[in-house]
């Protein structure tokens, strides 16, 4: 049975630095998504997401294991896309008024009818709330800054401020919402721990 290891594949995009700001060129790729508004850290809704993603995204792994294609590969981490109306609130902490896109990459194999065929799946055996706003399409991010944060959350800004820094060094924009990726599980991992790609997309 064939294994890939998308992140090792991937390793630019998904094994970054933390000493260094890295400019990258994202190419179009297909993910789970599911939109949705408010503090990451008090809305139902953003759990409901996470618990909406991970057994698609299995499911899907499982089906493509056992199938005829036979492949065996890793789930892909959870990423997020950030904005808020006003970007102040953004800077400034408002959590409640953040707007966010949470989602996880899915191999070029996966196909629309499967993953009608997953969601299908989940229904029955979990049938989680935010199933119904799952959608799956491809998200073209294109050249962008990024690098490895660790630590809080919340210890964030400087990071952001260095990736911004370098895109103006560059004599480059900001385009596009602001991107993390979480390398680890957020659930299980101490705070000054917490491994998170920051990208910024650039013009």
């Amino acid at each position: 049975m064939e294994k890939i290891d998308f992140k090792k594949q991937l390793k630019h995009l998904y094994r970054p630095s933390a000493k260094k700001i890295e400019i990258v060129e994202v190419p179009s790729v297909n993910f789970l998504m599911v939109d949705g508004q408010g503090d990451p850290n008090t809305s139902q809704s953003f759990v409901e997401a996470i618990e909406a993603l991970y057994p698609l995204s299995y499911t899907l792994k499982f089906t493509v294991k056992r199938g005829e294609l036979g492949i065996d590969y890793g789930v892909l981490p959870l990423e997020g896309l950030w904005w808020a109306d006003d970007m102040s609130d953004f800077s400034t902490g408002n959590k409640d008024n953040w707007y966010w896109t949470l989602m996880i990459m899915q191999p070029e194999f996966i196909t629309q009818e499967m993953v009608a065929e997953a969601i299908e799946t989940v229904e029955k055996k979990k049938n989680p709330p935010a199933l119904p706003l799952v959608r799956f399409e491809s998200f073209d991010e294109g050249k962008a800054a990024q690098t490895l944060h660790i630590g809080p959350f919340s210890e964030e800004g400087p990071t952001i401020d260095k990736v911004h820094s370098l895109i103006e060094e560059n004599g480059s924009q900001r385009i596009g919402k602001h991107h993390e990726i979480y390398l680890s599980d957020m659930r299980r991992t101490a705070p000054e721990k917490l491994k998170t790609i920051v990208r910024q997309p650039m013009s």
